[in-house]
């Protein structure tokens, strides 16, 4: 082969690995997927699905059960890379100095309409009672009761609290402490008879989360009310690695789909098996969670994860 011929032959080369590089879509770095599960059914729920489909694209996440404290000390060290748990207002004191310093970035708000705290159906909102201190205009009707959970939950904790609490118009108030079951019986008895009752309650929740509640609003500071659940990265990890940042970013869920999931969760099923057969049920949602994203390699995203599915 002439000197010439070479040449071009080696352009042509230079020229088909250039191209073969820009079709990366993240550094090798990205690869891995660090994401943090705090054993909470609703976040093992959702880091399942992206666990599933993180690996569909050619990554290789990689979940790891950390506390809140330690998951956001992980994201700060670079130990850990995305965490879709972030409810708040609830958790406004675990991420704020995070924040504050910008070692952890709130990418996207993943699910709305979720809460945490006293509920009244909503039938009783309806007819006034739509704060705290509302219950105590009505505690006949209430038959001075809230309803919690197991002896030493926190949120029984915060119901006692606020009874203790002058400022609440609880005095008198008892909190009845039960298993989840005792209470979702008893709420579910109470509605059914248009009885008026408060109980402590959280969305998504495959029970609840089909109940017609409505979350007391007046809770101050105390981490009960409406709730909205974020996606937190570490520092830099959307420039970083762009492709698989999209990704996350682009990952938003509701009530029903979680507590579809959290139900089949609850009843003894793997997170990712769950996560699977939910997807290849609902192929249509996973269309806007790859808009704008390929695989690691650079490829075709829905191809992939139809392939990965089966489907």
């Amino acid at each position: 082969m002439s000197r010439l011929n070479s040449f071009v032959a080696g352009l042509g080369l230079a020229a088909l690995l250039s191209t073969n590089a820009a079709f990366a879509a993240d550094p090798e770095s990205c690869k891995t997927v660090r994401l943090s599960d705090v054993g909470w059914t609703d976040i093992q729920a959702t880091t399942g699905v992206a666990s599933v489909l993180l690996t569909a694209l050619g990554y290789e996440p990689e979940v790891i059960q950390l506390s809140v404290p330690v998951t956001y000390a992980s994201l700060k060290n670079n130990d850990l890379d995305v965490f879709l748990g972030n409810w708040m207002p609830s958790m406004t004191n675990d991420i704020k100095d995070y924040a504050a310093e910008g070692s952890v970035e709130t990418v996207s708000e993943n699910l709305s309409g979720a809460g945490y705290g006293i509920v009244v159906p909503t039938y009783v909102a309806d007819a006034g009672v739509k704060t705290l201190t509302d219950l105590g205009k009505f505690k006949d009707k209430f038959d001075g009761k809230i309803y919690g959970i197991e002896a030493g939950n926190d949120g029984n904790r915060i119901i006692l609290d606020m009874i203790k609490d002058p400022a609440t118009n609880l005095e008198g108030f008892e909190l009845v402490e039960s298993s989840e079951a005792g209470m979702l019986t008893q709420a579910e008895q109470s509605m059914k008879n248009n009885e008026w009752i408060a109980f402590l309650g959280w969305t998504p929740h495959p029970v609840m989360g089909a109940m017609d509640i409505t979350y007391l609003d007046g809770m101050g500071d105390s981490g009960f009310g409406a709730a909205t659940v974020h996606t937190n990265v570490r520092k830099g990890y959307m420039t970083e690695c762009p492709n698989v940042g999209k990704f996350i970013a682009n990952l938003k869920f509701n009530l029903d789909m979680e507590g579809e999931l959290m139900d089949a969760i609850l009843k003894g099923g793997d997170a990712n098996t769950v996560a699977t057969e939910w997807l290849k049920k609902h192929p249509d949602a996973i269309t806007p969670w790859i808009a704008g994203v390929t695989t690691f390699d650079g490829g075709d995203a829905a191809a992939a994860v139809k392939t990965a599915l089966g489907s």
